[in-house]
């Protein structure tokens, strides 16, 4: 992404700045303050990002489906968005911080701060999209109701939504979680489990091909949507509105830190934040996503 440059300069470095192709080392420094103001003048209006592409990388539903609608907004601006769709939860962060792409947009807030904590990254939210319940979808067995001895569960295997999927079991009774665990749980946690539940922790991912060998999968919202099921049809049950998780597992849009004010990524995340958007988001995904703004 190319930072405005002034009139007296854009003859002499376009050749130079159309030559190196890459946005990642114009974008990497921050805004002074003049260039902010200047940033969130355009953002506001669009009118001086005309030929601007900005690389987004993303998860394929619903994260890809709802920026192809900011897409159009942002043509209409001038600016071109380059959707680059992952099917996984690490690569996406990895050619942000490389400077690959410019921003990214398919985790929620406590995913990226374990992920920066554990992978040296640096990379920062610019703003809430929004929220996607984790469900719990049947299997070999049908109903929580008729959960048989030794059931196996399977969970995502990344900390934070692991932590999610032991706390919806426990809502549902299932399993009984240490009261301080919160949204750190883990197995360790686990204080009571009277129905000898085992818990198989898997790649996200890879969840909904695993439904015939276990009894249950808690998926996450996008890969569930995927796989074709239905929130408000399939799942046995659901993280509730009102739940600590629902309030705290926005998913974000990310960009590498020093890039937040960025008048491009300023013109995405407004995009993002707008009531065609959330009417895409509303009439599309019967309840697995829903909007933050």
């Amino acid at each position: 992404m190319k930072k405005l440059i002034s009139a007296a300069l854009a003859g002499t470095l376009a050749l130079s700045l159309a030559a190196c192709g890459s946005s990642a080392s114009v974008s990497e420094s921050t805004p002074s303050s003049a260039s902010s103001e200047a940033a969130a003048s355009t953002a506001e209006t669009g009118s001086d990002l005309a030929g601007t592409t900005i690389k987004v990388a993303a998860s394929p539903t619903p994260h890809a489906e709802i920026l192809n609608v900011a897409k159009e907004l942002l043509a209409e601006q001038g600016i071109t968005l380059d959707i680059i769709e992952f099917s996984d939860y690490v690569q996406p962060n990895m050619v942000t911080e490389s400077g690959e792409v410019d921003a990214n947009y398919f985790q929620h807030q406590p995913y990226l701060d374990s992920f920066n904590e554990e992978n040296g990254t640096h990379l920062v939210s610019v703003g809430d999209i929004h929220y996607e319940p984790l469900g719990i979808y049947p299997g070999k067995t049908q109903s929580l109701e008729e959960i048989p001895d030794g059931a196996v569960i399977a969970v995502p295997n990344d900390t934070t939504n692991e932590a999610r999927a032991l706390q919806l079991l426990a809502a549902q009774g299932i399993i009984t979680i240490r009261e301080d665990a919160g949204l750190t749980a883990t197995v360790n946690d686990i204080t009571e489990n009277p129905h000898n539940v085992q818990v198989e922790e898997l790649e996200a991912a890879q969840l909904p091909r695993t439904l015939a060998d276990v009894d249950y999968a808690v998926m996450n919202g996008n890969y569930a949507l995927e796989a074709g099921f239905s929130v408000g049809t399939d799942a046995l049950a659901t993280e509730d509105a009102d739940s600590e998780a629902a309030q705290t597992y926005a998913n974000v849009l990310v960009v590498k830190e020093g890039n937040e004010n960025d008048p491009a990524v300023q013109a995405l995340l407004k995009a993002l934040q707008s009531q065609e958007v959330k009417d895409f988001i509303n009439e599309t995904y019967g309840g697995a996503v829903v909007a933050l703004f």
